[in-house]
């Protein structure tokens, strides 16, 4: 894992941040596939957190360590999403802003090998 970590908030939640490679299939804006991005989900817990991006498709997904926790930007950032999920290109280019996380996964909502139409 390139880097991350969390922040305990004082209500009991938590803020993980991880940079991950970009999904093969994505069709964000601005990195191509394989390219870096720093992705920020606020769960309940850190397991519950990582089992959020698992879900979504994104299988080799571990937090190991907290070399990189997130910022109070980023911290603010996320707790305002309602989704919870953001991300964006990492490192930062220029002003770029958060993405929801639909956005870096694509048209089929996960980030696995798109599903023939039935």
């Amino acid at each position: 894992m390139a880097g991350g970590g969390f922040c305990r908030l004082p209500n009991g939640t938590v803020v993980v941040a991880l940079t991950l490679t970009r999904p093969s299939d994505g069709t964000g804006t601005g990195t191509g596939p394989g390219a870096p991005v720093r992705v920020l989900v606020h769960a309940a817990n850190r397991a519950r957190a990582l089992t959020r991006l698992r879900n979504l498709g994104l299988r080799a997904v571990y937090l190991r360590g907290n070399d990189r926790p997130p910022t109070p930007d980023e911290i603010t950032a996320v707790l305002h999403h309602p989704d919870g999920l953001l991300w964006r290109a990492a490192p930062q280019a220029g002003q770029e802003l958060w993405h929801p996380i639909r956005a870096l996964l694509g048209p089929a909502g996960h980030a696995g090998p798109a599903r023939p139409a039935a």
